[in-house]
């Protein structure tokens, strides 16, 4: 049975100023934090143990997650007082992952990869590590891997230049290792997987794989991609669970919420427990409102995500925003474009 090793150490500061008082695996996604999606399809996977390495607002992603028991899952822990990097924080725990092959994915990364199927993967090729790789269109953000057809990894391009590519595979942070990988990173040092592990499996000639995912898969980084990864999980391209009941097609609801009969919700949409949704409110499409969240009449909300316990005055009208956690919004205000707002009052 495979264990996982979820990173949630990453501060997150292309995503400020939502993570100034939120860690990026604890950012909502269809109102459920990224590292709760995380752990769900850890879970569909026959995953029963995993570890989380803390490092920024630890209490926060310890806090919610606490012993896994709420997924069926045996959640522990490892603080880092200093980051000690992507491969050395695995190294840190690594009697926990002595007894077989492992899984490493990034807590604030959304994917439903088929964890499963990737082992399959790694298995039939006796691949020491495995590196989920996912087609893109035309973004280079990312490291770019080259491959033989059967999968055996021929090198890295670090996020390269257009005269550069030659494939349009990116790295995921998704891994699959077995033990013997401990070996070769460093006790006590900062040690990375992308600029130090691979390239040094590589330059070893160790047999290392990559596995192309068709599942999905974001990094949900900076503003725009948070948004994006909304609306994909709203237009059912992400196998993801969205809370709530769908009380029709495209538009869900938790319970309990208070919604005017005289409210408009245009799918898709999310309504978080314990919103009150005045008269006269239009809600959606593509928009996703927090838990507790009070949207006064005559408001309207286009593409939106809007955190926990956000208030927004009677005649305001927001357009591809986001809105922190305890935000308000002042009535007769017009919004749009990425506005990203984390204020306290």
């Amino acid at each position: 049975m495979l264990k996982a090793m979820v990173l949630a150490a990453g501060a997150g500061t292309r995503l400020r100023p939502l993570t100034h008082e939120t860690p990026k695996p604890m950012v909502p996604v269809v109102n459920r934090p990224v590292i709760h999606h995380v752990l769900d399809n850890l879970l569909r996977h026959g995953v029963k143990e995993v570890m989380v390495n803390l490092y920024a607002h630890a209490d926060q992603v310890r806090g919610y997650c606490g012993d896994g028991s709420r997924w069926s899952l045996k959640v522990s822990y490892s603080h880092e007082a200093k980051l000690m990097g992507t491969a050395g924080a695995i190294k840190k725990v690594e009697d926990f992952f002595r007894d077989g092959p492992f899984i490493v994915m990034s807590g604030d990364g959304l994917s439903d990869i088929d964890i499963s199927a990737m082992w399959a993967f790694h298995k039939k090729r006796k691949s020491l590590a495995t590196m989920a790789v996912k087609a893109v269109d035309s973004r280079f953000e990312y490291g770019v891997t080259l491959a033989s057809p059967d999968g055996r990894i021929k090198g890295f391009l670090e996020k390269p230049s257009w005269s550069d590519v030659f494939s349009n595979k990116v790295n995921t942070g998704i891994y699959l290792f077995e033990p013997e990988i401990f070996a070769l990173i460093p006790k006590n040092k900062v040690f990375d997987f992308g600029h130090q592990l691979w390239p040094k499996l590589l330059k070893l000639k160790r047999p290392i794989y990559s596995y192309e995912t068709k599942g999905y898969w974001t990094d949900v980084g900076n503003p725009s991609e948070y948004r994006q990864c909304q609306i994909d999980v709203l237009d059912g391209k992400a196998r993801i669970n969205i809370p709530g009941r769908e009380v029709r097609k495209g538009v869900w609801v938790e319970e309990p919420a208070s919604i005017s009969p005289k409210a408009v919700l245009k799918a898709p949409c999310v309504i978080g427990k314990g919103s009150i949704i005045d008269d006269g409110a239009e809600i959606g499409p593509y928009t996703v409102v927090g838990d507790r969240a009070q949207i006064a009449g005559q408001a309207t909300l286009k593409n939106c995500v809007l955190f926990d316990n956000v208030t927004v005055g009677r005649n305001a009208h927001l357009s591809n925003c986001i809105l922190g956690a305890n935000g308000s919004v002042k009535e007769n205000i017009t919004l749009y474009e990425a506005a990203v707002l984390n204020i306290r009052q």
